[in-house]
């Protein structure tokens, strides 16, 4: 897949929570610095966390506004629209933007970038076990 191909897959997998298919994306020496994971490395933990978000979220929307590709980099702006599962009368909206590196046509680095504070439903209930 080309990168503009690997960006369309990720925010359309992400949003119809096709987990497996989403990790599918990413190079198994991938390198993800997550705005509220912090940096996440390795395959098996991607599909682990992944796992997960199913029983986290309600609902789950990333969709793109503007994308850019130049060569194997690409920056995404977007907008997010989820529900934390314990939480579902607050609303988590957000901006955010990722910026990809490819190689090999799979993700090889991603980081995102977003206020945390619209995601407090989600951190607490996280935090509640």
């Amino acid at each position: 897949m080309t990168p503009r191909e690997i960006i369309d897959k990720y925010y359309e997998y992400a949003s119809a929570g096709n987990w497996d298919a989403w990790c599918d994306l990413f190079a198994d020496d991938y390198v993800m610095d997550e705005q509220l994971a912090g940096r996440v490395t390795g395959m098996e933990n991607l599909r682990n966390i992944m796992r997960g978000f199913p029983q986290a979220y309600a609902k789950f929307q990333n969709t793109p506004k503007h994308i850019m590709v130049d060569g194997d980099q690409g920056a995404v702006v977007s907008h997010i629209s989820a529900l934390a599962m314990k939480y579902q009368n607050e609303l988590i909206e957000a901006e955010a933007m990722n910026y990809f590196q490819f190689k090999d046509g799979k993700i090889s680095y991603m980081a995102n970038f977003h206020d945390s504070k619209p995601f407090a439903p989600f951190l607490r209930q996280l935090s509640e076990g």
